[in-house]
């Protein structure tokens, strides 16, 4: 009987999702443009997710810790902090894209508020790129 039951679960867990076709969701998908009818599963969406999280939470460590403060002390430029931030921010931008992506492709339940957090993530990223590419071209 527990074998059924185990079946059962697993059986549940791989069935496919069926896309809520709202038009907002529609409107979202065109936007990413996202092939109809082509899915991914959850895992992979929580996995783009981490990456771009990591990569993200990278830069901040090395925008706001190494460079300010280690550089300094072992006699490197200060001058390469823009560059560097630059060049790690717009990585971070393409990795929350692609978890955006991955949301969207899985339809997770939760690929709004994801959407909504990471736009303002990206709006923070942009915002710092400007920065690091004034303060580059000064």
């Amino acid at each position: 009987m527990s074998a059924t039951a185990d079946t059962t679960t697993e059986a549940s867990s791989v069935a496919p999702r069926v896309q809520s076709n709202s038009s907002a969701d529609r409107f979202m998908r065109r936007l990413l443009r996202l092939p109809e009818g082509k899915t991914s599963t959850d895992a992979e969406a929580r996995s783009a997710f981490q990456k771009s999280i990591v990569i993200t939470a990278c830069r901040c460590i090395v925008m706001y810790l190494v460079l300010p403060f280690v550089l300094p002390i072992v006699g490197v430029a200060s001058g390469v902090g823009p560059a560097i931030g630059l060049v790690i921010g717009v990585l971070a931008m393409i990795a929350i894209v692609y978890s955006i992506r991955r949301f969207w492709r899985a339809d997770h339940p939760k690929r709004w508020h994801y959407t909504v957090f990471a736009s303002v993530i990206i709006g923070f990223l942009i915002y710092l790129s400007v920065k690091d590419i004034i303060e580059l071209t000064s």
